[in-house]
């Protein structure tokens, strides 16, 4: 069964994150987010869902203004073929819609091997921002949380200066 929104939020209750909630109309895209940033503390995020050339899952988590060059980042994890995956992928592993991509999906990806990156640069901020399963609110937490909440869901990551 997937996860919504306050189950997440009730799993990071339980295992002690603090996070902050805070509530927005919709958002599919980077710009479209930072529309909606003012009196958020942190930085913001773009995650990217990844399918390679083998049929691996690969979740990539960088900063929101990042450039990404698919061929400079396939070197960096050691992959090749990096296709976007489709949005009944991305439901099917992580229970999102396209626009609502979040390491926090990784609570509805038990059934699936998923190589979850997370960049460096974005890991040495003190405060992280993410979409809480759906695309209309943004949760605050620190980055150390971030890996606690990793942990508790038995999901690997891979911290690389992308």
């Amino acid at each position: 069964m997937l996860k919504t929104q306050e189950e997440l939020l009730n799993v990071l209750d339980k295992i002690g994150i603090e996070y902050t909630n805070h509530e927005h109309p919709a958002v599919y895209t980077v710009e479209e987010a930072d529309r909606h940033h003012e009196g958020i503390e942190g930085i913001h995020s773009k995650n990217l869902f990844f399918k390679d050339r083998k049929k691996n899952l690969i979740l990539i988590v960088t900063l929101s203004d990042k450039p990404i060059k698919i061929k400079e980042v396939e070197k960096k994890i050691d992959t090749k073929g990096l296709t976007f995956g489709k949005p009944e992928l991305l439901a099917e592993v992580l229970g999102v819609i396209p626009g609502a991509v979040t390491p926090l999906a990784v609570i509805n990806a038990k059934n699936h091997d998923l190589r979850v990156i997370l960049d460096e640069e974005m890991m040495e901020h003190e405060l992280l921002n993410f979409h809480p399963i759906v695309n209309t609110a943004t949760t605050t937490l620190a980055s150390k949380d971030l890996l606690k909440f990793m942990e508790h869901c038995n999901q690997g990551v891979e911290i690389i200066r992308l």
